[in-house]
C-alpha cells in the first residue's frame, strides 16, 4: 500500500497577480516546493487535477457568474467584492484549485484521506465570489459527489478564522449537507450568514481554549451526522501571526488541530478530505510552512 496520503497540486494554483496586491498568491507555489522538499507526497508524488468543467461549476453556481468568470466579464462591483482580478490566469486558477478539491474527495473515498495544496474558498456564493474566493470549490465537490451517487451526507467542517458564510448560503436549504463554523466572532465577513452550526469565539483565543471547543464539538457533529465524507477547511489564520485573524494559536496548536479533526475521522473511517484555507502572511517561506501542516499531518496518521 502507498505510504502517503494523496496529495493534490497544480501549477496553476498560482495565478499571476498585479505587483503589490495583497493576497499572497506565492503561496501556493512554496507550499508544494516546501511538501516535495520534505517527501510528503510520497514516491508517486503529487496528484495532479484537471480544471473543472463549466457543468460541473453550475451545480453550486449560476451559470451568470460562471460564465462572467471564464469569459472575464464580470461587473466591477463583482471583482471589487472578490478582491482578485478578473482574469485569464485567476479563472483559470479557479477551475484548477476547484479541480483539485474534487480530486482530492474522489480520492479520499478511494483512500480515506487526501489533500488539496489549494481549496477553502468559503466565501464564494451561488452568485457570487468575495473575499479572495472565486469559486465555492467544497461546495462544487460535494454537488458533483452528490450528482453522482457517490455520497449522500455531507459535512463541512470549517475552521478557518473566517466564518464559511458562502458554503452556509449555498447549502442553506440542504439538509443534505451540513456546514459547521468555528471562527472568530468579530472578524470578516460583517454581515454572517446562519450555518448549520455556529460557533463564534472571542478574539485572542489561544490553544487550550480553542482545542477545548473543538472537542466539545466535534465528536457529537460526527456521531449526529453520520456523514459519508468531510470537507475539512484548515485555515491557518487563527494563527497569532496572521495578518487577518483575531485568534492566537500557535504552530503547534494548529498541529493538535489538524491532529484531532484528522485522527476523529480516521478512527471512525469516514473519508476526509483536507483544504488550507486562508493564511495570510508577508513572509511567504513562514506562512508555507503553516500551511504544510495539514499535508505533513495527514502523512504521520496515514495508514494506507
Amino acid at each position: 500500500m502507498p505510504s502517503a496520503p494523496p496529495i493534490v497540486h497544480h501549477p496553476a494554483f498560482r495565478a499571476e497577480m498585479p505587483a503589490g496586491h495583497r493576497f499572497p498568491m506565492d503561496k501556493f507555489s512554496r507550499l508544494a516546493a516546501v511538501l516535495e522538499a520534505e517527501g510528503v507526497p510520497g514516491a508517486d508524488g503529487f496528484a495532479r487535477p484537471e480544471p473543472v468543467d463549466v457543468e460541473t461549476l453550475r451545480l453550486a453556481h449560476n451559470e451568470d457568474y460562471v460564465r462572467g468568470v471564464i469569459e472575464l466579464s464580470l461587473p466591477p462591483e463583482v471583482v471589487r467584492r472578490i478582491g482578485l482580478p478578473n482574469t485569464e490566469s485567476v479563472a483559470t486558477r479557479a477551475r484548477a484549485a476547484t479541480g483539485g478539491t474534487l480530486l482530492a474527495a474522489r480520492l479520499a473515498l478511494e483512500r480515506g484521506i487526501a489533500c488539496n495544496t489549494a481549496g477553502g474558498s468559503h466565501h464564494a456564493s451561488a452568485e457570487s465570489g468575495a473575499g479572495f474566493c472565486v469559486f465555492n470549490d467544497v461546495a462544487v465537490a460535494a454537488r458533483r459527489l452528490q450528482a453522482e451517487g457517490r455520497v449522500g451526507q455531507v459535512l463541512v467542517v470549517d475552521l478557518d478564522v473566517h466564518q464559511g458564510d458562502g458554503t452556509a448560503r449555498i447549502f442553506e436549504d440542504d439538509p443534505s449537507v451540513f456546514t459547521f463554523s468555528m471562527h472568530a466572532e468579530k472578524n470578516f465577513p460583517h454581515r454572517k450568514a446562519t450555518s448549520d452550526l455556529d460557533v463564534e469565539l472571542a478574539d485572542g483565543m489561544g490553544d487550550e481554549d480553542y482545542l477545548g471547543k473543538l472537542a466539545e464539538i466535534l465528536p457529537a457533529l460526527l456521531s449526529s451526522v453520520r456523514p459519508d465524507i468531510v470537507f475539512f477547511n484548515a485555515g491557518v489564520d487563527p494563527h497569532a501571526d496572521d495578518k487577518l485573524g483575531r485568534l492566537s494559536l500557535t504552530d503547534e496548536g494548529l498541529g493538535r488541530r489538524e491532529a484531532y479533526v484528522l485522527g476523529a475521522c480516521l478512527a471512525l473511517e469516514i473519508p476526509l478530505v483536507g483544504v488550507i484555507g486562508g493564511g495570510y502572511d508577508a513572509d511567504i517561506d513562514r506562512l508555507a510552512a503553516r500551511h504544510a501542516i495539514l499535508h505533513r499531518t495527514a502523512k504521520s496518521l496515514y495508514s494506507g
